[in-house]
């Protein structure tokens, strides 16, 4: 039995390592890849998985996790900045959409209500990994379609709350859809208030205190005790484990470990998420759009023309330009992984038959494929609406300048941007450290810097500058490859003890590298010389002549790449 068990997980693999970089070369991105190979494999397919029941339940928690992260993601702070556009602009989307859809379902189709009430807000929702990566391949975040399309996302995941909290309570014969709705917000405030209690008073004491103890095996185990651990007393409460792992999300969202948490949780988050998206590509049967395709593609482009047409309304209602807001709605026209997750936790709660949860799945496939088209289109029509006014066209803001060790002369440098008004953020290894200085109000949070999922999600792809002041000479030399390495146009300086140590540094990948040593030498040396009468010039010609020979015949302040030496 194990031996089975192991052969379908190689043929899974297998079949994600060939399938998600097709659709990545061609454009259609991860998602699509791994519903197709889920296809090829499963039931519909090559019929090659023997345990496709026991893998779906698997796959469960790529779920889990996937909410887990969007918890992370949606910081109060954040909402606070986008809110007329996340609570204004998004509300009204996801509930315009919803109840039109769920409208036509009831009306048209000929659904039962309950099911119709769970289809019309589960097609509202977009895919948010889908569209945030083609927006990050375009360079459009910082677009003004782009930022709008982001604050809408941002409110449909919020929206999945109420709405894994509705599935169950649909499906309770007693209960009316007014009292079903009402529980099911009374049940969203209530998670909100443990969030504010246990983030403030639970949760960051037992990180700092795992963390303290610097063993990087204990704190993955905390972190993936604290997902599953959260997904099942949910579940024993009476309501989803993918609503569990949101709030334990939500109580580290502000939380100064959270960096270093993502980091963690990342190669779980990813592979558990591609298994479940192989297992709904496992459960679609094929046969059933060959026998009805003209209906699956008619509403699937009913589905687009619904979306397209609410948000371009409300985007020209909330000031955005005709281009603009075409934009939007182009590309948040498709359905998304959510609505896959909302439809797998109606039909286990049978509020959908086979045949109608078969349909949903064809046709919030089919959207995702048509999505790349969708937002080449979206593309071209933000770009046509910015050119008329290029001279009004906004630039984005510059990332922060990004600091690997927060010591003391990390901290010394964080006060001298700071004074400059230059944005930074800063990480280190030393909880203590990291709580302190937050206290203080520096912008600091606890990781790895030589992970790099934890520099990744600092947004050290974006930063202007990369700054590594850590002590530990080895940690340094692994933080300036691993950065060099994933991104190559990053600025980095670093801090080196000596000049051998400066010279590797600039080897792997540092723009700037400084000893400290001898800048304490030379400014030092430099107060002597003043002290006895020589003159300025002389002065800075002989240090910086004495600099040049130290460093081994090599300008530091220049603007020279550094060499790709291979490290040794």
């Amino acid at each position: 039995m194990a031996a089975n068990y192991i052969l379908d997980i190689v043929i899974l693999l297998a079949a994600a390592v060939v399938a998600v970089p097709l659709f990545r070369v061609v454009g259609f991105g991860a998602v699509p890849g791994f519903l197709v190979a889920g296809v090829v494999v499963g039931p519909a397919g090559l019929a090659l998985i023997d345990n496709v029941t026991e893998i779906s339940r698997l796959s469960e928690l790529g779920v889990v996790f996937l909410l887990f992260v969007v918890g992370i993601e949606l910081k109060p702070s954040r909402l606070w900045l986008m809110r007329r556009q996340v609570f204004g602009l998004g509300t009204l989307q996801v509930l315009l959409t919803g109840v039109l859809i769920t409208a036509a379902v009831y009306l048209l189709l000929d659904v039962a209500f309950p099911a119709a009430a769970v289809i019309g807000p589960a097609l509202a929702l977009s895919s948010t990994a889908f569209v945030l990566q083609l927006l990050a391949e375009r360079r459009s975040l910082h677009s003004e379609y782009g930022r709008t399309s982001l604050a809408v996302l941002l409110l449909q995941d919020l929206a999945v709350v109420p709405l894994l909290a509705l599935v169950p309570l649909l499906a309770m014969q007693q209960f009316s859809i007014g009292t079903d709705i009402t529980i099911a917000l009374v049940e969203a405030f209530v998670i909100l208030l443990a969030v504010v209690v246990g983030g403030r008073y639970l949760l960051q004491p037992i990180l700092h205190r795992v963390a303290h103890t610097r063993s990087k095996e204990i704190f993955t185990a905390v972190t993936v005790l604290l997902v599953l651990g959260s997904a099942v007393l949910t579940e024993r409460l009476g309501l989803s484990m993918a609503m569990g792992a949101f709030i334990a999300g939500l109580l580290i969202a502000d939380s100064p470990f959270r960096h270093e948490v993502i980091a963690e949780i990342e190669p779980f988050r990813g592979l558990l998420l591609g298994l479940f998206f192989m297992s709904m590509g496992m459960s679609l049967e094929i046969s059933q759009f060959v026998a009805e395709p003209i209906l699956t593609l008619g509403l699937l482009c009913a589905l687009i023309v619904v979306k397209f047409s609410v948000l371009w309304v409300l985007a020209l209602a909330f000031g955005l330009g005709v281009r603009t807001g075409a934009a939007v709605a182009m590309l948040l026209a498709q359905s998304g992984e959510f609505g896959l997750v909302l439809f797998g936790y109606a039909f286990q709660a049978e509020l959908l038959d086979t045949g109608l949860f078969q349909q949903l799945l064809l046709v919030v496939v089919l959207s995702m494929l048509v999505t790349p088209l969708l937002a080449n289109l979206a593309q071209r029509q933000a770009s046509a609406a910015i050119r008329p006014a290029a001279e009004h066209h906004e630039e984005p803001a510059k990332a922060p300048v990004v600091l690997a060790g927060f010591g003391r002369g990390g901290r010394r440098i964080g006060e001298i941007l700071t004074s400059a008004s230059v944005p930074y953020v800063a990480i280190d290894q030393d909880s203590s450290l990291v709580l302190r200085e937050r206290a203080n109000g520096h912008p600091v949070f606890y990781g790895d810097g030589r992970k790099p999922d934890v520099l990744r999600s600092l947004g050290v792809a974006d930063a202007s500058l990369v700054i590594v002041t850590v002590n530990d000479f080895e940690a340094t030399e692994d933080i300036v490859a691993a950065l060099h390495r994933a991104h190559p146009d990053v600025t980095i300086l670093a801090r080196g003890h000596n000049a051998s140590q400066c010279q590797a540094l600039r080897q792997l990948g540092a723009r700037l590298a400084i000893s400290e040593n001898l800048e304490a030498s030379l400014d030092l040396a430099r107060e002597a010389l003043v002290h006895e009468l020589v003159g300025a010039d002389q002065t800075e010609a002989l240090l910086r002549r004495f600099r040049e020979d130290y460093y081994g015949n090599f300008d530091v302040t220049s603007a020279q790449e550094p060499p790709n030496a291979p490290r040794s």
